[in-house]
């Protein structure tokens, strides 16, 4: 069996006097796209925010391929080969599509076989590559905050809430992208649009109230609508 390339051990973390994460224990399969789906509030995005050292556990282990993580730097876990795509895009507004490219690059030049795949992805970025990203679309500042992830390879993305306020058209161009990106990256995507999560999760996990209540699965999880209805009836009602 292979290891896994991801795994949460015991984490438990606190945001100021609250205690957000408790006891967190993770363990996401090397390559395919894993899912952690949960109510708004349940702790997702502190879960992910986490694992890239924005916010530091309070106790609990994080390995990234054996290797403990959860001390490192931020820059740091990001050299060692994790990207993350935060649910803001935390793309620059005010910069052309081509400055924020370079941006996420070590030494800001281009691999033409990898700008290429890109443009074949995402063709809007192709034609907009000189324009300011405040002109784009919702559904293309997406893309770049993606694109930005993958224009160096690496060995898997965090993504968080990617179809929030996007229309249905560009979530479905969105699932044929996170599918080619998949074949060479793992993908733990964060999810509230279980159409979305369920057309491209391999395994599941879902957090409610700081805690994993579930993990198995996603043909399990669909194969279950009196388990999604417990687990997910809120986030259900507004992404079916």
């Amino acid at each position: 069996m292979t290891a896994p390339v991801l795994e949460l051990e015991g984490v438990s973390t606190d945001i100021a006097q609250y205690h957000i994460l408790h006891d967190i224990s993770l363990s996401v399969p090397d390559g395919g796209v894993h899912v952690l789906l949960g109510r708004n509030g349940a702790g997702k995005t502190t879960t992910l925010r986490t694992i890239m050292g924005l916010w530091r556990a309070r106790q609990g282990s994080i390995r990234f391929r054996g290797d403990e993580i959860a001390t490192l730097h931020t820059s740091d876990i990001a050299r060692k080969g994790i990207a993350f795509v935060p649910e803001n895009m935390g793309i620059f507004g005010g910069l052309t599509v081509e400055e924020n490219m370079r941006l996420a690059t070590r030494d800001g030049r281009f691999e033409k076989q990898r700008l290429d795949r890109i443009y074949a992805l995402f063709p809007a970025l192709e034609t907009f590559w000189t324009k300011s990203a405040w002109s784009l679309s919702g559904g293309q500042k997406q893309m770049l905050a993606i694109a930005r992830a993958i224009i160096e390879p690496r060995d898997l993305i965090l993504i968080d809430e990617p179809t929030k306020g996007l229309a249905p058209s560009i979530i479905l161009n969105m699932v044929d992208a996170f599918r080619e990106i998949a074949r060479e990256a793992t993908i733990l995507l964060v999810e509230q649009n279980f159409l979305f999560a369920k057309s491209l999760g391999e395994t599941v996990a879902v957090i409610d109230d700081g805690r994993i209540a579930h993990t198995g699965t996603m043909a399990d999880l669909v194969a279950d609508t009196e388990l999604q209805t417990r687990l997910l009836s809120l986030s259900l009602e507004v992404s079916q």
